[in-house]
C-alpha cells in the first residue's frame, strides 16, 4: 500500500515539475491554440454597454450581437444625449439597410482574420521570458524577436512592440496584453505609415461565463499617422460593460426590442447609486 502511494506521489510530482518547466514560449503557444479553438467553437451572442472614444468622435451606446449583424443604440454622441426618437430612427435605418449590414459583416470578418493572424504570430514574433505570477495568472514579458520577419504591414507594427501578457493558468486563456512601440515604424519610407516610438496599446479580457471570454477594454495611443488600420483608430479608448447573453437566433428586430429595454446610461445610474 505504501509503495503504491509512493509511486502515485512521484507521478503527480513529475507532472507538476513538467508544468513548471514549460518554457514561456510553450505557454504562449498553448494559449494561442486555446484561443483559436475557442474562436471557432464559441458562437455566443451578447448585449453590452460600450463607451468608445476616438479623436473627434465619442459615443456611449448599447450593442446587441444579433444573428446576422450587430445593432447599436447610440444614447450619447460627442457629449450630447440623443432623444429616443432619434435613437429609434438610427436603428431602423440600419435594420432597413442590407448594404450597411453587409459592410459591417465584411468589416467584422476582416477584423477576425487579422486578429487570428496576429494571434498566430505571438509565439515567434517575440522573445518571451517569465515575469512572475499574480493570483491565477502567469505573467510573461515579450520583446521583438530579431529573427522574425513580419509578413505584412500590420505585422510590422505589431512586431515592433515590447510589453507584457497575463495568461489564465487553468484555462490557458489570454487575460491581458499590453505593449509599447520601442522604435519608430516607417512604412514605404513614411508614405503609408509613420508611427512614433513610445506609443502604447492594451487589451483586457475577462470570463463572462464558464470558458467564454470577451474583450472588455481596448486602449490604443500611438502617435503618428498610418493608413494600414482600417477599423482600429491609432487613438482610441473602448470599454465594454454590463454584458448579458442573448439568444443566438436573435433577429435585428428582436435586438432592437432588447436594446430599448435598457436604461439610457447605466454608468450614470451606477454613479448616482454610489453617491447616495
Amino acid at each position: 500500500m505504501f509503495r503504491a502511494r509512493f509511486f502515485v506521489f512521484v507521478f503527480f510530482l513529475a507532472l507538476a515539475q513538467s508544468s513548471f518547466a514549460q518554457s514561456p514560449k510553450a505557454i504562449v503557444e498553448q494559449a494561442v491554440q486555446t484561443e483559436l479553438a475557442a474562436n471557432r467553437n464559441d458562437h455566443s451572442h451578447w448585449l453590452y454597454f460600450e463607451i468608445d472614444r476616438q479623436p473627434g468622435k465619442a459615443v456611449k451606446q448599447w450593442v446587441a450581437q444579433a444573428r446576422s449583424s450587430s445593432l447599436d443604440r447610440v444614447v450619447e454622441r460627442n457629449g450630447q444625449t440623443l432623444p429616443e426618437n432619434e435613437q429609434r430612427h438610427e436603428m431602423n435605418a440600419f435594420i432597413n439597410n442590407p448594404g450597411a449590414q453587409s459592410k459591417q459583416r465584411k468589416s467584422g470578418q476582416h477584423d477576425d482574420e487579422q486578429a487570428a493572424e496576429l494571434l498566430q504570430m505571438l509565439p515567434n514574433a517575440f522573445i518571451w521570458t517569465a515575469a512572475g505570477e499574480k493570483g491565477n495568472e502567469i505573467l510573461l514579458h515579450f520583446k521583438p524577436n530579431p529573427q522574425f520577419h513580419p509578413p505584412d504591414l500590420e505585422a510590422r507594427v505589431f512586431a515592433a512592440m515590447e510589453g507584457d501578457m497575463a495568461i489564465d493558468r487553468e484555462q490557458h486563456r489570454i487575460a491581458s496584453l499590453k505593449g509599447h512601440l520601442i522604435h519608430d515604424v516607417k512604412i514605404a519610407f513614411g508614405l503609408l505609415g509613420d508611427l512614433e516610438a513610445g506609443g502604447t496599446f492594451g487589451v483586457e479580457r475577462r470570463e463572462l461565463r464558464p470558458h467564454v471570454w470577451q474583450i472588455t477594454e481596448t486602449h490604443v495611443h500611438i502617435q503618428g499617422h498610418a493608413l494600414i488600420f482600417k477599423t482600429i483608430s491609432e487613438e482610441e479608448d473602448d470599454v465594454k460593460t454590463h454584458f448579458e447573453q442573448i439568444a443566438d437566433s436573435t433577429t435585428l428586430q428582436q435586438a432592437q426590442a432588447e436594446l430599448l429595454h435598457q436604461s439610457h446610461d447605466p454608468t450614470k445610474d451606477q454613479a448616482l447609486r454610489q453617491g447616495r
